[in-house]
């Protein structure tokens, strides 16, 4: 078997934490400390938080959408997959390390997805773009974490508390969706945020997909239209 090899690494500003960039052949993976953040062989559910979030809101004219962390650009690509070409992708990345990965040692995964035109790279916490916004989308994604806490940031907890999700309500249009991808089940924050005035579904899904692999969550909460 081939050994892993480390090509980069990029510390995660205000924390001190460390990403770290591996290949092997031609897999590659994203890691923080001993945990696994992201692998480009498993991209399933990673992408259903994209399509997921769609089918919610297909009828919205010009949509616009954030999503929380580039990660591998699976959800960026799905996104673009099913979205309108008047659509607009805001993608909120921390680390510019993780960008210039995209355009460097992944572009082979990337495909050319960060040169769409309806893409646009917001370098930044992606708490502040929420924040700074008011009915400004029509879907958040946020695939920050492991799960609604914060694992790669401690402060990324104020994504997932009440005063994070008012913000990111405020931050929706009428009907507009914040979807919630974790690798675990979590149900007080389930009750969190139909307690924020969600309605809320949690979707099991597949690391893999269709094929299978480790199970994941993703929350999705509608905010109501009226």
């Amino acid at each position: 078997m081939l050994p892993w090899i480390q090509l980069d690494s990029a510390t995660i500003p205000g924390e001190g934490g460390e990403l770290r960039l591996k290949q092997r052949g031609s897999e590659f993976s994203i890691m923080l400390g001993a945990n696994e953040l992201m692998n480009s062989r498993l991209s399933g559910s990673e992408e259903a938080l994209a399509t997921l979030s769609h089918d919610r809101i297909k009828s919205h004219p010009k949509p616009k959408i954030l999503i929380g962390g580039l990660g591998m650009g699976f959800t960026l690509r799905a996104a673009l997959a099913v979205v309108p070409e008047d659509a607009s992708v805001v993608v909120a990345e921390l680390v510019p390390a993780v960008v210039a990965w995209a355009r460097g040692p992944m572009a082979e995964v990337f495909k050319g997805c960060l040169d769409d035109p309806r893409v646009w790279i917001h370098q930044g916490d992606v708490g502040e773009a929420i924040r700074a916004g008011k009915d400004a989308y029509d879907a958040i994604l946020l695939d920050v974490d492991n799960g609604p806490d914060g694992l790669t940031r401690k402060s990324n907890d104020r994504l997932y508390d009440f005063a994070g999700l008012k913000s990111a309500r405020e931050a929706l249009r009428p009907g507009g969706v914040l979807a919630v991808w974790s690798s675990r089940p979590d149900p007080s924050f389930t009750r969190r945020l139909k307690d924020s005035g969600f309605a809320v579904e949690a979707i099991n899904t597949r690391a893999n997909g269709k094929r299978g692999g480790a199970r994941h969550v993703i929350w999705l909460a509608v905010k109501p239209t009226r």
